[in-house]
């Protein structure tokens, strides 16, 4: 069954696109997917994730200070921010910030936009939290993993559509980077897009959520792997489109511990993704494990995998790519 079943839903990816160069072995998707290095990973995240940031606290100078440098690496590759938007910033009011370890300042929500060239209105949404857990009694918390890693990536995966776009195959639908705020204080940045949405959730394909995708937790380590959580809950499509995009490409094993409902960590709740998927919107949490740097002043981006975390990268780059570019939209069919 499994030697039939890949063959079949590489045919249907391949299939989907109505060129070679919109294809996942087509020359404009092979510049963009090897524009992704783990050079340029490793040089954000030893910023993103550097003392300098004060462990980006939601609401402090430090967390500004990364969204500031974010914002100018964007305007370096040419991406734009939302029209709808008078800059890069969704602000987020301290009245939305009252989270579970009390209140906090006004912070703001970072989002980057690419229009899609023929169906501008649907929307690919690709996620990252880049606040962390500040300092505690003068020691930072610098979260290179926790998530530097997933805000890294979000620029990297930016550079490679607008590639594309420069080289006249820009994405069929719209690509929105979404960095959010306040996620370790209750995915309260995530809940503030979901309910003051810059582009309609119902003209919102998908969600690719990226969450710590750095490093290996004890059970697979040596091994070239990710959970990928969620990608069946709301979609019967999804998790095919997802596992043949991987066959087709990096060919990492997609790990699916975590979509069991009985899981007592209950991770499908607990990253931004949730606040799209409450809301009938498909999505994927791609996430590295529990490792034993997690909220610790220990994470930093000296311990990170920069070759699995380019082969991460490329896979949802990749993906993003196919549910853009593909003739008809994913469907929510399951509740």
């Amino acid at each position: 069954m499994k030697k039939l079943l890949v063959p079949l839903l590489l045919g249907l990816m391949l299939t989907s696109c109505k060129t070679t160069q919109h294809g996942p072995g087509g020359s404009a998707f092979q510049k963009s997917y090897e524009s992704i290095t783990a050079e340029d990973l490793k040089k954000h995240l030893y910023i993103i994730a550097s003392d300098e940031m004060e462990g980006r606290e939601t609401g402090s100078e430090g967390q500004k200070k990364a969204g500031r440098y974010m914002i100018d690496e964007y305007r370096k590759m040419g991406v734009s921010h939302p029209d709808a938007l008078a800059s890069y910033y969704q602000h987020v009011p301290s009245e939305a910030l009252r989270g579970r370890r009390g209140n906090l300042p006004d912070s703001e929500n970072i989002l980057a936009f690419i229009k899609g060239n023929e169906k501008p209105d649907e929307v690919i949404v690709i996620s990252a939290h880049y606040d962390h857990v500040g300092t505690r009694n003068g020691v930072v918390y610098n979260g290179a993993d926790d998530d530097g890693s997933g805000t890294v990536a979000l620029m990297e995966i930016a550079e490679a559509f607008k590639l594309a776009k420069n080289n006249g195959r820009g994405p069929k639908r719209s690509i929105l980077l979404l960095h959010v705020t306040g996620e370790e204080h209750g995915l309260l940045g995530s809940k503030y897009y979901a309910e003051n949405p810059v582009y309609p959730l119902a003209n919102t394909v998908v969600n690719l959520n990226i969450d710590m995708i750095g490093r290996c937790d004890p059970e697979n380590c040596g091994t070239d792997y990710v959970y990928a959580i969620g990608s069946e809950m709301l979609s019967s499509e999804l998790k095919q489109i997802s596992e043949a995009t991987n066959a087709a490409t990096q060919k990492l094993n997609l790990n699916y511990r975590y979509d069991d409902p009985n899981d007592p960590q209950q991770l499908y709740y607990r990253s931004d993704h949730y606040n799209f998927a409450k809301n009938g919107i498909p999505v994927i949490f791609y996430f590295d494990g529990i490792h034993e740097d997690y909220h610790k002043p220990t994470d930093d981006a000296d311990k990170i995998d920069y070759e699995l975390l380019k082969k991460r990268t490329r896979l949802i780059f990749a993906t993003a790519w196919e549910l853009a570019n593909r003739d008809a939209r994913i469907t929510a069919d399951r509740k």
